[in-house]
């Protein structure tokens, strides 16, 4: 199974099939919006403006697993995330990305790309903080908060894993690279 094999479920309540992203380079992140690293929207909405035109796409999954930090419905999530950062780009519906109801495409992405780097002491330092919150964290490999970011080539290879004190903005260069 790979990337393009899998389809989501879309905020509207529609599906859509992975395959038709095919050619783009696709930044996948789960999300929530009370959580301390939400004004990461902010970043993400900048690398969409910038290359959305040149085939970059992101895949929005709102996720309550993390100290229930995304508690509203999908549309509530959708009004806070376009009022407060002016967001663009289409949000999926809220799912989960560990466990025994995870949704297929985090379990492919966490087996492409089990680790992520978590750079500088400040950014350890707050992992650190973090984890014994993060209960559905349970396996290796597992997403350990919101706003993990995954960055996925136009052949549908998941390329880099981020943890979630990396900020968007410094992927700049990653993706100008993949467009």
């Amino acid at each position: 199974m790979g990337f393009y094999d899998n389809k989501v479920k879309t905020r509207a309540g529609g599906e859509l099939d992975l395959a038709e992203l095919k050619g783009k380079v696709v930044l996948v992140v789960n999300t929530a919006t009370g959580c301390g690293f939400t004004p990461q929207y902010e970043g993400i909405e900048k690398l969409y403006e910038k290359y959305h035109e040149q085939g970059f796409e992101v895949l929005d999954f709102p996720c309550n697993q993390f100290g229930h930090q995304a508690p509203g419905s999908d549309e509530e999530i959708h009004e806070f995330c376009t009022g407060r950062y002016q967001t663009q780009f289409e949000q999926m519906s809220k799912i989960d990305v560990n466990g025994e109801t995870e949704h297929p495409l985090y379990t492919f992405l966490k087996e492409q790309q089990p680790d992520e780097e978590v750079v500088g002491l400040k950014n350890k330092a707050a992992m650190n903080m973090i984890k014994p919150l993060s209960t559905t964290c349970k396996k290796p490999g597992d997403i350990k908060w919101n706003f993990t970011k995954f960055l996925v080539d136009r052949e549908g290879n998941v390329v880099k894993r981020h943890d979630p004190t990396f900020k968007p903005e410094d992927m700049d260069a990653e993706i100008a690279e993949l467009i």
